[in-house]
């Protein structure tokens, strides 16, 4: 059986093109697997930011390395909802990423995914468009 390498969230520009001042991307994260596969873990994340200024210039406004820390943070896990605590919601998510794992054949836990280096790889069309 094969073990994970590490997590990786591919961020790109969502749907049709945004507004000059409108950055809407979406964030699938996938697991690298020792034998070379990804599998996918969660494909239904992502944001929209309306950014200040006039000039359309999203480079302006945003950095690459600010999209890669909110990837990272929009693939969860999620702030406690009232009631739970930071400890218990992250429990529930890795335990959750886990469980698509086990449902894929991998044998893995939820701690060893929490560990695994998170990589954030930009869309070649989100690089240009923060370039301007």
């Amino acid at each position: 059986m094969t073990g994970v390498v590490r997590l990786v969230t591919h961020v790109d520009l969502d749907g049709e093109a945004a507004g000059p001042r409108e950055l809407s991307v979406s964030a699938r994260l996938e697991t690298v697997l020792a034998d070379g596969r990804s599998v996918v873990l969660l494909d239904d994340r992502g944001w929209s930011s309306w950014l200040s200024g006039d000039d359309g210039d999203i480079g302006a406004f945003v950095s690459v390395e600010e999209i890669e820390e909110t990837a990272r943070v929009v693939v969860g896990p999620d702030e406690p909802v009232e009631g739970e605590t930071h400890e218990r919601m992250a429990a529930g998510h890795w335990g959750f990423l886990a469980g698509v794992l086990r449902g894929r054949g991998v044998d893995v836990d939820a701690g060893e995914l929490e560990r695994l280096r998170h990589d954030v790889v930009l869309s070649d069309r989100l690089r240009a468009r923060i370039a301007g």
